[in-house]
């Protein structure tokens, strides 16, 4: 599935809205980390890859801005066991 994330940083949050349902990855910036604190995506629309895109465009934006990462949330730290080439952007 396709969808679109939009950034708020001022909420520290990536975001997309699918079928009606926010989906989310939260985050706090300090020091140059973003501790990734919260994933959520609606009961029905889990396994269909949606929580996946939210952190990796997360993790994205970390490798672009130069920012370490520390996964809090127990899905990210998950998804950053199953993908090693993330691995760097560790703290």
């Amino acid at each position: 599935m396709d969808i679109t994330i939009d950034h708020d940083e001022k909420a520290g949050r990536f975001a997309a809205r699918v079928h009606g349902h926010l989906c989310v990855c939260d985050y706090r910036l300090r020091d140059g980390v973003m501790a990734i604190t919260h994933t959520e995506v609606a009961r029905e629309l889990e396994g269909q890859g949606i929580a996946a895109q939210l952190v990796r465009a997360a993790l994205a934006h970390a490798r672009d801005h130069g920012l370490k990462v520390r996964p809090l949330c127990s899905y990210v730290q998950a998804y950053v066991r199953r993908h090693p080439e993330v691995q760097s952007l560790l703290a």
